[in-house]
């Protein structure tokens, strides 16, 4: 039996920052966009082997229910379909990386998951109000299998469209339309909550706070569908709250931005109240403002703003700290005339005051035949982007049905590239930054040129946070043990035992077994035993 070392370890986190130089120049034309620099060559090859491929990132996609884009694939599945369904998308995710699953679970003011305030979606039965056969709870279900997987699960709320389309649409008997139609307005052929009155700021705070109580989410997401979308020639109906409800806001412009600010406050606070470590993140339109509206804009020139058009300040939100992060929709190339991502990703880096920052991709634009769209290169090229840029923790693709179907040889691309190693979900020390103790008792073995390794959880005490999972990492005997690198992780789990099936006979190793988490708190000591 040939001698083994084995650690117990620690993460030491290394923070190199590549100085970004963007083109933010108020005075010049947005078509002439030039691609951003790193002034800071003077990184060594450690760094720049951090920065290529960071140990810790977001990894994340959106699964969409709404008119059954994703999941379930259509109306009226069997629950067991509908399993089967869900199985394959998120063992895909898994096996490609990702870490973190937005599942979207109200979309139209209707229920995946058991509630008292909102009727089962038609896009599980083909009837709003009916439930799943077999008292199948899909959003129960989602979480227990995403969890098995060491991933995390965002909860998907669109809080504001109450009715997607009021002629086709199935609302059924006791949809909140029904019972409160004065708190909703139509616009287009869609019907919305609307958040100038205080009734239905609660009614949504309540909402979310029955999911955040029922279920173990890890998140609250909520997506860019506040106000709506500008339609040429239409005006949302709210002169009446407006008088009514003013607040003293001379504009009504101004009042609505202030509604929605305070329902993200609103928000917050109930999920905070109820359950500390539950996040909360949104993924807005990525234009704030454009710079020829506001100075402080992004250098851009399209024809909405998330300010001035949804009456969100996604700004105002993050300087606030009112959320733990934020997901602009980033879905424009670095070769786009009035929305490049090197500019936009420039202005999110600028504001992300001390939050997390993921950015949103389309990847159901990879086509290399639409003037539209971009090639996967592009978006391999993007993430690169963001990571030379310091200050972004991740990336979530829109959506699950794109990445699943590796649409343009998008899983192949990534897997060879830029999610070539594992990687853990960053940690929101703002929430909580005490980590486990040290995982005990590690006991090492060979057998049939494989090498088992067993362990203790640590004891949880109240100096310390209890244990979530596991990372494995391994060295050769003669390299020093830093868990900075993520080419060194062997795995990520749950279990207290691992196999090493690639080790090479007759050579030594040391392994190292961290504790984590829930928030990706990783333990800071480690020990030294050695066994034969």
């Amino acid at each position: 039996m040939r001698k083994l070392q084995i650690s117990i370890g620690i993460i030491i986190a290394l923070a190199c920052t590549a100085f970004i130089k963007g083109g933010n120049a108020p005075n010049k034309s947005p078509s002439k966009v030039k691609p951003l620099e790193i002034v800071n060559t003077s990184l060594t090859p450690e760094e720049i082997f951090i920065k290529k491929h960071p140990k810790r990132e977001l990894r994340s996609a959106w699964i969409t229910t709404f008119t059954n884009l994703d999941w379930p694939s259509s109306k009226g599945l069997t629950s067991l379909q509908q399993k089967k369904e869900f199985l394959n998308i998120v063992s895909d995710f898994h096996n490609n990386s990702i870490n973190a699953v937005i599942g979207q679970i109200r979309a139209s003011s209707d229920a995946f998951y058991k509630s008292k305030l909102s009727p089962w979606s038609e896009w599980l039965t083909g009837q709003q109000g009916q439930a799943p056969d077999g008292d199948f709870d899909p959003l129960k279900f989602m979480l227990e299998e995403c969890h098995k997987r060491n991933m995390e699960f965002h909860a998907w709320f669109n809080p504001f469209r109450a009715v997607s389309h009021v002629k086709f649409s199935s609302i059924s008997e006791d949809h909140i339309t029904r019972k409160k139609p004065e708190w909703f307005f139509k616009y287009g052929n869609t019907l919305y909550y609307n958040p100038g009155i205080p009734e239905v700021r609660k009614y949504i705070c309540n909402v979310v706070k029955e999911v955040v109580k029922n279920y173990d989410i890890d998140g609250v997401h909520f997506d860019d569908y506040f106000y709506p979308y500008t339609i040429k020639g239409e005006r949302i109906p709210d002169n009446k709250q407006f008088k009514r409800y003013s607040r003293g806001c001379e504009t009504i412009e101004d009042w609505r931005r202030d509604n929605i600010n305070l329902l993200i406050q609103e928000v917050a606070q109930v999920i905070k109240t109820e359950k500390k470590h539950v996040k909360f993140g949104i993924s807005p339109l990525a234009i704030w403002r454009n710079q020829k509206q506001d100075p402080k804009g992004s250098f851009t020139d399209v024809g909405q703003s998330s300010y001035d058009n949804l009456y969100c300040d996604t700004k105002l939100w993050i300087e606030e700290s009112w959320v733990d992060y934020m997901a602009p929709q980033l879905y424009w190339s670095t070769s786009n005339k009035f929305a490049n991502y090197n500019h936009l990703i420039n202005w999110w880096t600028k504001n992300e005051y001390k939050r997390h920052l993921y950015v949103g991709h389309a990847i159901y634009k990879l086509d290399t035949q639409n003037r539209h769209s971009f090639g996967t290169d592009e978006l391999v090229k993007q993430v690169n982007i963001s990571r030379q840029n310091g200050k972004v923790n991740g990336n979530i693709y829109f959506r699950a049905k794109a990445f699943v179907s590796n649409h343009q040889n998008f899983q192949k691309k990534i897997g060879e590239s830029i999610y070539k190693y594992p990687s853990l979900v960053p940690a929101m020390t703002w929430i909580d930054s005490i980590a486990p103790s040290k995982p005990v008792k590690l006991k090492a073995k060979i057998n049939e040129g494989k090498v088992y390794l067993s362990w203790k959880s640590p004891r949880y005490d109240s100096a310390h946070d209890s244990a979530a999972y596991f990372v494995i990492y391994r060295f050769d005997e003669e390299e020093t043990i830093s868990t900075t690198f993520s080419n060194k992780i062997l795995s990520i789990q749950k279990n207290n035992e691992f196999v090493d099936t690639t080790a090479t006979l007759n050579k030594h190793y040391k392994y190292v077994v961290t504790a984590v988490d829930r928030l990706h708190n990783e333990s800071k000591e480690f020990a030294l035993t050695k066994t034969r």
